[in-house]
């Protein structure tokens, strides 16, 4: 019989952001994250810095979220911590820490594949949110990820498509670089594209073939683009930023909603459920949603603190590994790289 109370301390440590919650059961308690803002100064993510940033928050991060789910440590029924993929360092301070504290609290410990986390933080249970029926279609997207996954239960999933080299969060944060945007450049994208028009300037989808991506040749074709438009106008840029970007932010959709298309009429399956940090973009989640009412797919977005990188998504998979007592010893290895 299903235990009534199962109170999951999570922890996510994978890459910059120091985050930990509290799930009872399926429902989040607390879901707090402590940025790492220092990175900005270098233009993306030093391991070594993002490292030492875990040590210093990873403390408070988690007195606070016990604190905002008002419990004690001695309630909890697991501890749930990211074993990867990510930054090896960050990893590890996220996972010896973890290790530590079910030792010390005698309660089973439960490692967690980040990316699933990203497809199953669709069963976190927020009001207001359906959760997908399997089987279903999955599309993670993050500054290091880009896949089509068929998703036949909890842990029964298959990578159907996938980067053949950079991903799609990568695409965005280039591109705004070539752009002198600041870092993280993706978002900033986003928000020049809303008032821009997307058909200003065309750029060639690459052919790949299959539910395969690959992102390299179009930040090819942007850098080019840019760099052809400002020797014959040195104010290109400025004088254009927001239609740039709305050209920029239309094309990767497109490659993203092609495939996605593709990837229905193969599997018969029109569910499809997002994921990963560039989930957060607004045409993307404006885009799955008018397919709707276009192609007859049933959607489901995410709840937005649930799409970047939180410790309630790697909760939610705690609490199912939970459930079916799949737990780890503290000879559990962190993996910078993981099998899906």
């Amino acid at each position: 019989m299903q235990n009534p109370e199962v109170f999951i301390l999570a922890i996510e440590s994978s890459c910059d952001d120091t985050a930990a919650a509290v799930l009872l059961n399926d429902k989040v308690l607390s879901n707090v994250v402590a940025n790492q803002l220092i990175h900005t100064q270098y233009g993306g993510v030093v391991p070594e810095l993002a490292s030492r940033a875990h040590q210093q928050n990873i403390v408070p991060v988690i007195e606070a979220a016990l604190r905002k789910a008002n419990i004690k440590k001695e309630q909890l029924s697991a501890i749930a911590f990211t074993q990867g993929p990510g930054l090896m360092g960050s990893l590890l301070v996220g996972s010896s820490f973890s290790k530590s504290l079910a030792l010390a609290l005698k309660i089973p410990l439960v490692a967690v594949n980040h990316m699933h986390a990203h497809i199953l933080a669709h069963f976190i249970d927020e009001e207001g949110y359906d959760k997908p029926t399997f089987p279903f279609l999955a599309l993670t997207i993050s500054g290091g990820h880009t896949q089509v996954i068929k998703v036949n239960g909890f842990f029964d999933m298959q990578i159907i498509g996938e980067t053949t080299d950079d991903a799609v969060g990568e695409a965005f944060d280039k591109s705004a670089k070539i752009l002198g945007l600041p870092y993280p450049g993706g978002p900033l994208i986003d928000k020049y594209a809303q008032l821009g028009n997307p058909k200003a300037f065309a750029f060639t989808k690459p052919k790949v073939p299959g539910l395969d991506f690959s992102f390299s040749g179009l930040k090819t074709a942007i850098l080019y683009f840019i760099q052809k438009k400002k020797l014959e106008n040195p104010n290109f840029i400025e004088e254009n930023l927001n239609d740039i970007c709305a050209s920029i932010q239309y094309t990767i959709i497109e490659i993203l909603m092609d495939k996605l298309k593709l990837a229905v009429k193969e599997t018969g399956i029109s569910q499809i459920a997002i994921g990963g940090g560039v989930s957060a973009n607004s045409g993307i989640r404006n885009r799955l949603k008018e397919s709707e009412k276009k192609y007859g797919w049933k959607t489901y977005i995410p709840k937005f603190e649930y799409t970047t990188d939180n410790a309630a998504m790697i909760g939610i998979v705690g609490y199912q590994k939970y459930l079916s007592k799949q737990f780890e010893t503290a000879a559990v290895v962190s993996k910078a790289r993981i099998q899906f």
